[in-house]
């Protein structure tokens, strides 16, 4: 009884410094405006993203060609498109899309490439040397270039767009967390648990990782404003998102042939994109400040 007491308050020691530390650094990331307002971007796409149908007040995919290329009023805030589609709607609905194409393609990404980081950074040696260059190689060529090779041995999807883009990103992942695993695997905790006795996975699973989580995070929240980017622009290219699907890439794509005569369908996605990625980098840029052990408050 007196080992189980023991063990329970040591976990719930654990569980407050936890707490604790996350205090800590939602303390100090509401102390930046700029990340607050990132904050508040990402919010509001989420916000969006499970309310959208119930906000939008027509239907994105159904158009009437009567009312094709209107300009914004009343009834159609942002205009209509080609097909005579509510601009605003599409945007909305647009909305989930894009949270669906960060979430997936950023969680490919982090999965395989935190999985090669780790393996890279504790066993070291041969293991580290091939899967290091293995991702030299991947980062050699422009990311855009080599998204738009995987999508044409796929096929034009999006789906097939989200696993372009997170595989172009796992290198990202590799190094960072290398790297960390590198500085972690010294500590003496880390010593003391191969000391007694605890295997790799143990190791790694209880000791070195949670300990990486820092970066890693930051890692995650910008690349999810660049994997936006990038799959707008396979989008645009004709290789993600397919007719009809309301996608803001899609969306430029379909309105660039009549940026003079309904200006307003291309301004709309594309300031739709800009402040999301910008939301992104500036939560991402606040949260490394944030997670920073050397700053103190």
């Amino acid at each position: 009884m007196a080992e189980e007491n023991i063990k329970l308050d040591r976990s719930s020691e654990r569980m407050d410094e936890k707490s604790g530390l996350w205090l800590n650094v939602f303390k100090r990331l509401r102390k930046s405006k700029t990340s607050m307002f990132g904050l508040f971007i990402v919010a509001v796409l989420v916000f969006l993203t499970v309310f959208a149908p119930l906000i939008a007040p027509h239907d994105p995919i159904v158009g009437q060609l009567a009312l094709r290329h209107n300009a914004p009023s009343a009834d159609y805030l942002f205009g209509t498109d080609s097909q005579g589609r509510d601009v605003f709607s599409r945007i909305l609905y647009g909305a989930k899309i894009t949270v669906q194409i960060g979430v997936i393609s950023v969680g490919i990404a982090l999965i395989i490439g935190t999985l090669l980081g780790v393996l890279a950074g504790y066993y070291g040696k041969k293991i580290d040397m091939i899967i290091m260059r293995l991702m030299d190689i991947m980062l050699a060529f422009p990311t855009i270039l080599l998204a738009l090779a995987i999508v044409s041995i796929l096929g034009p999807s999006l789906t097939n767009a989200m696993i372009a883009v997170g595989v172009v990103n796992i290198p990202k992942f590799a190094r960072i967390v290398r790297s960390s695993v590198l500085s972690v695997k010294e500590s003496e905790y880390v010593d003391a648990a191969i000391s007694i006795g605890c295997t790799d996975l143990q190791i790694i699973t209880r000791h070195i990782l949670p300990n990486c989580l820092a970066p890693i995070i930051v890692q995650a929240t910008l690349t999810i404003g660049t994997a936006i980017l990038e799959a707008a622009g396979l989008s645009f290219l004709g290789l993600g998102a397919q007719p009809p699907m309301a996608e803001w890439g899609a969306m430029l794509s379909d309105a660039r042939g009549y940026m003079r005569q309904a200006p307003w369908s291309v301004i709309y996605p594309g300031v739709a994109i800009m402040i999301t990625v910008l939301g992104f980098n500036l939560l991402g840029d606040g949260l490394r400040d944030a997670l920073d052990p050397r700053l103190k408050e």
